[in-house]
């Protein structure tokens, strides 16, 4: 499969701090269901859809940041880079789980997105899986304050905050299921102390394709990923990394 026909996505990492402590992020976990990472604990996202383009072109990836914002509305009813009272906000979230079209919405509300409240953080592009691939745009963002999410029950099981290193620890306990793009990020994000170091750090390096290789080492496969792009660990034996 070429890049070109990667199915174009994109999932956010919302954080908040927490007073004397790590940020937690926002995760959910995905029915066992679903065709693509069932039963793993992952960020909020989805595919980018063909109305995602129709709402500005501010930036490069304003689809992406536009598909991010309206994938957290539906699976966690948390609402970013938008302000609107609650009560629009559950109808707006009600209305794109009808199907109805999220920039009609807007407009129909009175309503406008700051596609500068989320920041580039990563792209993937994993080829040589048995399943669709997704070309994903990763970004950060930060938690609305006063907003409690709530699982959409159907592509989600349950959603919870937890640290990096929660969900890392969890993952290793067997409690959890975390694919390998996930398992890197969280490796990543457990780097920072707050948004403001994630957000300066993810500004330092290049968004590029991420895209795992195969490569031996003293007759041991390991998937890697490239250097110089902001991960702590580049490399997993490919007999414990667990691929969607």
């Amino acid at each position: 499969m070429s890049q070109a026909e990667a199915i174009p996505a994109a999932t956010v990492i919302v954080m908040r701090e927490v007073a004397g402590g790590p940020p937690e992020l926002l995760m959910v976990e995905r029915s066992r269901a679903m065709a693509f990472a069932g039963g793993a604990l992952v960020f909020p996202g989805g595919r980018i859809d063909p109305g995602d383009h129709l709402l500005t072109d501010c930036h490069d990836d304003a689809a992406a940041r536009v598909a991010a914002i309206r994938e957290t509305i539906e699976e966690a009813g948390l609402a970013l880079g938008l302000r609107c009272a609650p009560g629009t906000l559950a109808t707006i979230r009600a209305a794109l789980h009808a199907g109805e079209p999220f920039a009609q919405l807007l407009t129909e509300a009175g309503l406008a997105l700051d596609l500068d409240a989320l920041v580039p953080f990563a792209r993937w592009l994993p080829y040589g899986l048995p399943h669709r691939v997704f070309d994903t745009r990763f970004y950060l963002a930060r938690a609305p304050e006063g907003v409690a999410p709530e699982v959409d029950g159907s592509e989600n099981v349950r959603l919870c905050w937890i640290t990096a290193q929660g969900a890392l620890d969890l993952a290793d306990r067997g409690e959890a299921m975390v694919i390998y793009p996930t398992r890197r990020n969280l490796e990543r994000l457990a780097l920072f102390d707050g948004f403001d170091s994630a957000m300066a750090q993810a500004r330092r390096f290049p968004i590029e394709p991420i895209t795992p290789f195969v490569e031996s080492r003293g007759g041991v496969d390991w998937l890697c990923i490239p250097e110089g792009l902001g991960y702590p660990v580049t490399a997993e034996r490919m007999d414990r990394a667990v691929r969607a």
